[in-house]
């Protein structure tokens, strides 16, 4: 199990390879959810997406002598670790599930990597990705459950609180958008040392509900069939990322469909910031619960702005 040291080590370690995203506001926002809203832009990172940070974290630690990489994703962790392989001189595999979005495939190949198409259910994700193992002796580098990568994860947490803090304030909650988890565990990691009253929150697509089922019942759910715009959402919680998120986290909250488009069209109008659907979804949790946030200090992360654009008029339909 990663600890807290492990995050600020990869904040160190990352430094100068990643960009510090910006942490943005938006008055029309505030006004219409009664919260102060700050969004950590990790859509403006390294690949389009938080994951370049986990990546980078696990080249960085490679062992000796590696010369391959290999992982599976629906694509921005695939991009991300071909990205940080490449910049190492590495080559990489990534095994995608064959209904990834067409423009993350792309993203994958573009930045070199070897890309091997399988059906879209986690098993054949890893079934295949150990096949790929096997025949090319490449390092896996998983996409969620593996304490390089949650380490590297958990410095969005470190990051944005720090912009807060240099703006004399901590926020009252913290929001991720939670799939098989490595952000929401990093980010709890390391609030849980750096801040512990501020609460940290994940958001899922109520069609792949598995973390708030996994969080509320105390047993990891570990097969289910997603059904979801939010593409970057659909895996189960990774077997580290839900003991840590029931260590770290005070709760999963869900939402549906229309308010994820919802959410994305207010971000698109009113920041002007073209995110995915799984980065919508923090907000989108914002909108779908007013409650427990009105009056608050809020930090929502946007995790990715790696979109197909041809299908926009089919979510906005």
């Amino acid at each position: 199990m990663p600890e807290a040291a492990e995050v600020f080590a990869a904040a160190q370690r990352l430094a100068g390879k990643i960009h510090r995203t910006p942490l943005l506001s938006s008055r029309a926002i505030n006004a219409a959810t009664g919260a102060e809203i700050f969004f950590k832009c990790e859509h403006l990172q390294k690949v389009g997406a938080f994951k370049a940070r986990g990546a980078a974290n696990a080249v960085q630690l490679l062992p000796g002598g590696t010369q391959r990489v290999a992982t599976h994703s629906s694509g921005n962790h695939g991009a991300a670790l071909a990205w940080a392989a490449a910049e190492r001189g590495l080559a990489c595999t990534v095994v995608m599930p064959e209904n990834a979005p067409q423009a993350k495939q792309e993203a994958v190949a573009a930045y070199g990597a070897d890309i091997v198409l399988c059906a879209p259910t986690l098993a054949a994700r890893e079934e295949t990705l150990a096949q790929v193992v096997a025949r090319t002796g490449a390092h896996e580098v998983p996409p969620f459950d593996d304490r390089r990568i949650i380490a590297g994860q958990g410095t969005v947490a470190q990051e944005a609180l720090g912009q807060c803090r240099e703006q004399g304030f901590d926020p009252d909650l913290l929001v991720t958008p939670v799939g098989g988890g490595g952000l929401l565990a990093g980010c709890g990691l390391a609030m849980s040392a750096l801040a512990p009253d501020v609460k940290v929150l994940g958001a899922e697509p109520a069609g792949a509900d598995d973390a708030q089922r996994s969080f509320r019942s105390g047993q990891r759910v570990t097969e289910q069939v997603a059904d979801t715009i939010a593409d970057g959402l659909r895996t189960t919680l990774g077997e580290r990322n839900f003991t840590l998120i029931r260590r770290t986290v005070n709760d999963v909250v869900t939402v549906e469909e229309d308010e994820i488009v919802s959410a994305m069209k207010l971000l698109w109008t009113r920041t002007k910031q073209l995110v995915e659907p799984s980065a919508a979804v923090s907000l989108a949790a914002v909108l779908a619960h007013p409650a427990r946030f009105k009056g608050k200090r809020v930090v929502l992360v946007l995790t990715g702005g790696n979109m197909d654009l041809s299908s926009v008029s089919d979510l906005l339909g």
